[in-house]
């Protein structure tokens, strides 16, 4: 395997990582290679689907020019600190410089214990590893930034959660994985040396427009606050929003038990250890800036001497997230609703029709896609109660009136509001036919979510709501 890697992240100070080697598996196989992801990131695809690729794959033959190791990392989970976490049973091989010039990490999720691992063993079962995969790369489709996956292997070895499962490695790419959780593992430490390097590899790395730690705060608040409004946009719920998974560089990460909504409601929470409904779907962008308050907290010991000056512009710095969602939600919705220039009046229009579909029961994603096809108001069968759906059609018909043909409004929705998510049931399908070996399901899914705004016939199936007895009602983290 020949693998250009540019480690930068290995150059910093040994207390930002550990380094160590992914711990072999004893039987390593293949599920999936991302064969786009691959082209861009140099690496030969064919390579990879050799049983040496395989083995690499697998952390069994970690390639030549890696620097395999653990980043270092605390944070808040579920508003709780914990001043250590790290990467637990992940190992970052290192990073390249991608086609586009764009440096990238690879990681293997799933590659056995580290010295943060907290008695865990380290490893990915079968389930984690393919609803990340096939999740990632939808949201990747659907223009959504976020970590993707480059490829899935078996480990031929058994990983013990509820019960014994089939395990499994993820290849992940990101723009890096540094977390909010990384400034806080340094801030707790009081460690300015750390932080000071840190957020300098940040901003050379994510923001070299940014002229020190307040402006990096303005900006990661701005890329956040743009990432959730997307979120919002395809009813997506993350369900773990702790500051160890909150990526500096305004990246989806970790899907551990994230879920798109069907039915849609702004309260609707799927986490299994979510029990009070703290990331529900309504609370991400709450949650956001509670995670962006940690995170300049963790910069204060940088930002001079005068602490309360300090203090009162990273407020203000993180005030601007409130607008700049704003702007980046009503935008968002404006084009799910045919509306090129958003003018007022357009936002409680959206709002207005998402107080009537949780009233109504209807279906996210169908309810937009009906109205952007010729008979918008077959968008009535998605709820089960059409009734306030029937009055605020004629509104929202008279303000797209406006905006030009009935063709160009046609073709602007469709390639806004998709026809296919990663449903949670289709998931589980694919999931439930991996544990027993069968992975078609798994890449019919992933090609069909590769093209989310072009519904072949073939895959019609897919963009169905499920029936009573598919309804998933939690989804899990895995570990």
């Amino acid at each position: 395997m020949q693998i250009a890697f540019d480690n930068s992240y290995a150059a910093l100070p040994d207390r930002f990582f550990a380094p160590l080697l992914p711990t072999p598996v004893k039987d390593p196989g293949l599920i999936a290679i991302n064969r786009d992801l691959a082209a861009l990131l140099g690496i030969d695809a064919d390579a990879l689907s050799t049983p040496e690729g395989i083995k690499m794959l697998a952390g069994n033959a970690p390639p030549e020019g890696a620097a395999p190791m653990a980043q270092a990392y605390a944070g808040h989970q579920f508003g709780n600190w914990v001043p250590q976490l790290g990467d637990g049973r992940a190992i970052l091989l290192g990073e390249v410089i991608d086609t586009n010039g764009q440096r990238r990490d690879i990681q293997l999720k799933g590659a056995g214990p580290t010295p943060f691992s907290r008695r865990g063993d380290g490893r990915n079962w079968i389930g984690p590893v393919m609803r990340e995969y096939l999740v990632s790369e939808a949201m990747h489709a659907m223009g959504v930034p976020t970590t993707r996956a480059l490829a899935a292997v078996t480990t031929g070895e058994r990983v013990q959660r509820e019960r014994a499962y089939p395990g499994a490695i993820l290849t992940r790419v990101a723009s890096s994985h540094i977390r909010t959780g990384t400034f806080q593992y340094f801030a707790a430490r009081d460690d300015k040396e750390a932080l000071t390097l840190l957020t300098q590899h940040v901003i050379d790395r994510h923001y070299p427009s940014a002229t020190g730690p307040l402006d990096l705060i303005r900006h990661v608040t701005a890329a956040q606050a743009r990432l959730i409004a997307k979120w919002m946009g395809l009813g997506f719920i993350h369900g773990v929003m702790n500051t160890d998974n909150m990526s500096i560089a305004g990246e989806t990460i970790d899907y551990g038990p994230c879920a798109f909504m069907d039915v849609y409601h702004p309260d609707q929470v799927f986490s299994s250890i979510d029990r009070h409904g703290r990331y529900a779907y309504r609370r991400q962008p709450e949650i956001t800036v509670w995670n962006l308050a940690q995170f300049a907290t963790s910069l204060l010991p940088i930002m001079g001497d005068n602490r309360d000056k300090a203090i009162a512009d990273a407020t203000e710095a993180i005030h601007e997230f409130a607008d700049i969602y704003a702007d980046a939600w009503e935008a968002e919705f404006a084009a799910k609703l045919g509306l090129t220039a958003p003018t007022e009046g357009d936002a409680a229009l959206a709002y207005d029709l998402l107080k009537t579909m949780a009233e109504g029961r209807a279906d996210f994603t169908r309810t937009f896609r009906a109205l952007s096809g010729p008979s918008p108001a077959d968008a009535a069968q998605e709820f089960a109660d059409a009734e306030g759906f029937a009055l605020w059609l004629p509104a929202w018909m008279n303000r797209v009136a406006k905006e030009g043909s009935e063709n160009d409004r046609m073709e602007r929705m469709f390639a806004k509001n998709p026809a296919l998510i990663p449903r949670n049931h289709r998931v589980e399908e694919a999931i439930s036919a991996g544990l027993n070996g069968d992975f078609a399901p798994f890449h019919r899914l992933n090609k069909a979510l590769a093209t989310p705004y072009d519904l072949a016939l073939e895959n019609a199936d897919l963009s169905l709501p499920p029936s009573p007895e598919e309804r998933v009602t939690q989804t899990f983290c895995g570990t």
